[in-house]
Formats: C-alpha cells, structure tokens, sequence
C-alpha cells in the first residue's frame, strides 16, 4: 500500500477529506463506488484539493468500481481546468472502463465539443473501440465533433488542405 504524506496537505484539504469519509493518511484510500478523494474532488470540481491530492502522490490513474478514472469525471462535469491539470500530470487518457469506453468517447457521445477539442491536444488513441467495435467518430452527436474527429483522424501530408 502507497502511503502518502498528509503533512503535504493543506488544513483545508484534510478538513475536506475528512468531511467526505475519506482518511486523510491514505490518499488512495477508496469509497462510495470505489472512488477516490481524488476521484470524488474532481466530480467535485475542487481543483485546489486534486491539485494538492496530485502533488502528495494520489495514484492519479486509480480506477473506480466502473474502472473509470479521475479524467472521466472532469471531462462530465466540463471542469475544464482539471482535464488540463489531470492530463498535464500525465493521467491516462486511454483509459477503458467496464464498457470500453474512453473520455473522448463519452465525451463526442455527449456532444461537450469543447471538451472533444481540449482532449484532442493530448493525443488521444482515435482508434480504440469499445466493447461494441465503436470508436470515438463512431459516437458523435453533433456534426462539430464529428467534423473535428474526422480532421483528427486525416493523415498529416504536411499541409492543411481544409
């Protein structure tokens, strides 16, 4: 087990932790649906907790009871600033859960084309499919990001021909 050093965290982070049930001397320490603190700040969006839970060693890539991680929360709740914080600390953005789904899946399904645009500038996997032979272009909602996954998806001849 990876214990982790509370004293890297802030009162206000530990009195945050402690009011969710989480112990602030376990920083992977699971709960409600197998989520994390880290999990559970970014549903939140309570970007100085996860960013203060990311700096002490939170396993950033832990994946709850659907085998999602911390990104599939930040990307539902369009928190922008924690998908760049989460993908700037090196979170896996090819994470699978139970139905195959990535981010970037959920997120053309869902039609949230900024977030489609924000995770396209970490480079996503465009080819995964889901348990159903899906991918990504496969679920999008809205002609944007459809547009926007099939110019993703075109082979870089040196120029822009759009």
């Amino acid at each position: 087990m990876n214990q982790t050093n509370s004293q890297n965290l802030s009162e206000t982070t530990i009195q945050w932790l402690i009011a969710k049930g989480y112990n602030p001397g376990d920083l992977n320490q699971t709960g409600e649906n197998g989520d994390t603190a880290l999990m559970k700040g970014t549903r939140e969006g309570v970007y100085p907790v996860v960013k203060e839970l990311i700096h002490a060693g939170a396993d950033i890539n832990a994946q709850n009871s659907d085998s999602n991680n911390a990104l599939w929360f930040a990307c539902f709740g369009n928190h922008y600033d924690l998908i760049n914080l989460l993908l700037a600390s090196k979170i896996n953005i090819d994470n699978q859960n139970d139905n195959g789904a990535t981010v970037l899946m959920y997120a053309a399904s869902a039609g949230k084309t900024e977030v489609v645009k924000l995770l396209l500038q970490y480079q996503p996997n465009l080819y995964l499919k889901n348990l159903d032979d899906y991918k990504a272009i496969d679920f999008a909602s809205n002609v944007e990001v459809l547009r926007i996954l099939k110019n993703a998806t075109k082979p870089d001849i040196g120029q822009s021909l759009s």
